[in-house]
């Protein structure tokens, strides 16, 4: 999951969004409609995202199709002090 991390939110153009959704989700399980509106990004986007996040086990998405929501796995929540560690050396 470290490595994952490191690629999701610095190895890429999108990793600054990326790390915004995950603070996002660590307030509140939300759908994709909620996270656009929130961070001011597209909805297309948010998608791209949700899916980089969900094939590397950092968020999963409820059962229903329509207005599913998301949140952060398990597995994430053991590295949350890494993705800290990560934000923390973005913005330096």
């Amino acid at each position: 999951m470290e490595k994952a991390l490191w690629y999701l939110l610095t190895a890429t153009r999108g990793g600054a969004n990326r790390a915004r959704i995950i603070d996002a989700l660590s307030d509140r399980p939300m759908n994709a409609n909620e996270l656009a509106d929130e961070l001011d990004v597209g909805y297309k986007t948010i998608r791209h995202h949700m899916e980089q996040l969900e094939d590397h086990d950092v968020v999963e998405s409820g059962d229903e199709e329509y207005a599913k929501l998301y949140f952060l796995t398990d597995r994430f929540d053991k590295y949350r002090d890494t993705f800290e560690e990560i934000v923390e050396k973005m913005d330096e």
